[in-house]
């Protein structure tokens, strides 16, 4: 049946809410990455064990997210679509992997310096090291704007907000660890605090492509779930747990990461 220009504009207006709500949620979550610098420009430090505490906190919230937020509804969506069995669990499958394989991508194809492992990707001589750093931390980003604005594609927009609000938790001490290890590099407060701040801003970019691919159509909701669970799975085990045990603070690590997820968890059962 045609809808009525009436119901068009209805419809339209609803999808356009929707993707705003994406890209503000997936804003909101990525300014957070500024506020968690803030201490760096008004000259407070943390110590490394905090700091790998907080880092901790951050994998705990994603992990929790990962499952909870993405991986579960996920399986439920394409239960609703296909039926139980086999078919559900397969697109879950196919959407992990993508989503891992296509970071794993990204990180041998753009060229990048990790505060762990150093370089990554092609050569990169002519590109300056504050730049090799930014880029790390912008690849790591783009799967966290993502999951928010797939959340908020899905139409559940309490579990949407609750992802949001825990993606931007684990912001805050991403942030400062920016900041930090910018400054410990002999960058000037201001200036590690801006990059940090502006390695945030790629998540309403990422937000806003979740959201419309999923809102384009709702077949590609649990794909789309699955796989911004599956590049934010790469990016806790590829990155932020080594960086949290590199300096032997791994037991106040865990813990933090134990926290978060339970944090998390907790926000999704009852916001979700």
């Amino acid at each position: 049946m045609l809808l009525e220009p009436s119901h068009k504009q209805f419809y339209g207006g609803m999808k356009m809410n929707v993707i705003a709500l994406g890209v503000l949620g997936s804003l909101a979550a990525g300014l957070m990455t500024a506020f968690g610098a803030l201490p760096i420009l008004i000259g407070k430090t943390v110590s490394r064990r905090l700091n790998d505490i907080l880092l901790g906190f951050a994998a705990g919230v994603m992990l929790s997210a990962s499952y909870f937020s993405l991986i579960i509804p996920g399986l439920e969506i394409s239960t609703e679509q296909y039926g139980a069995g086999a078919v559900p669990a397969l697109i879950a499958v196919g959407g992990i992997i993508l989503g891992a394989a296509a970071i794993y991508f990204l990180d041998e194809r753009i060229p990048h310096q990790h505060f762990t492992k150093g370089l990554e990707g092609p050569e990169a001589a002519s590109v300056r090291k504050i730049w090799l750093f930014v880029i790390a931390i912008t690849l790591h980003n783009i799967p966290e704007g993502l999951a928010v604005g797939v959340g908020f594609g899905g139409g559940d927009m309490g579990a949407a907000i609750s992802l949001a609000f825990g993606i931007g938790l684990q912001n805050a001490p991403e942030g400062l660890a920016v900041a930090l290890a910018l400054q410990s590099e002999g960058y000037g407060k201001t200036y590690a605090f801006l990059v940090a701040a502006a390695t945030g801003l790629v998540e309403p970019v990422a937000g806003l492509a979740g959201v419309v691919a999923v809102s384009a159509s709702q077949l590609l909701l649990p794909w789309g779930l699955t796989f911004a669970a599956g590049a934010m799975l790469y990016v806790i085990s590829n990155e932020i747990i080594p960086e949290t045990h590199r300096h032997g603070h791994h037991k106040g690590a865990t813990a933090g990461l134990i926290v978060g997820v339970v944090v998390m968890m907790f926000l999704d059962v009852v916001f979700g």
